[in-house]
């Protein structure tokens, strides 16, 4: 059985094509859509290991290169904020008061340095 049938019958064992599941039984439809194109572009065992990881980290808006002070990464949110602030165009859960030269995040409550 290939992977697309496998996928198929898993997520109708789930339930998750059924209207009365999660979204509608949209969501069984859009993950066997990407389950379609991922096993359309035929990866070998090493570079599927590679592009599923580097499908979760980008679709988790995880980035792949440290964050920099570089101010191209960096939007000026202060008129939403009401006082000095910006926020990362790289990483939406990253905010810094001075510019990007420190910054936090909101979704870790971390904090990193450039």
């Amino acid at each position: 059985m290939g992977l697309v049938s496998h996928a198929e019958r898993e997520l109708r064992l789930a339930g998750l094509f059924d209207e009365n599941s999660d979204y509608n039984g949209k969501l069984g439809k859009a993950t066997l859509d990407l389950i379609k194109i991922f096993a359309e572009q035929r990866h070998s065992g090493g570079s599927s290991a590679m592009v599923r990881e580097l499908f979760s980290e980008l679709s988790n808006f995880q980035n792949l290169t440290p964050i920099t002070s570089n101010p191209n990464e960096w939007n000026d949110v202060s008129e939403m904020s009401q006082e000095p602030m910006w926020q990362s165009s790289r990483n939406p859960a990253l905010f810094s008061k001075d510019g990007g030269k420190t910054w936090y995040d909101v979704s870790t409550l971390s904090t990193g340095i450039n």
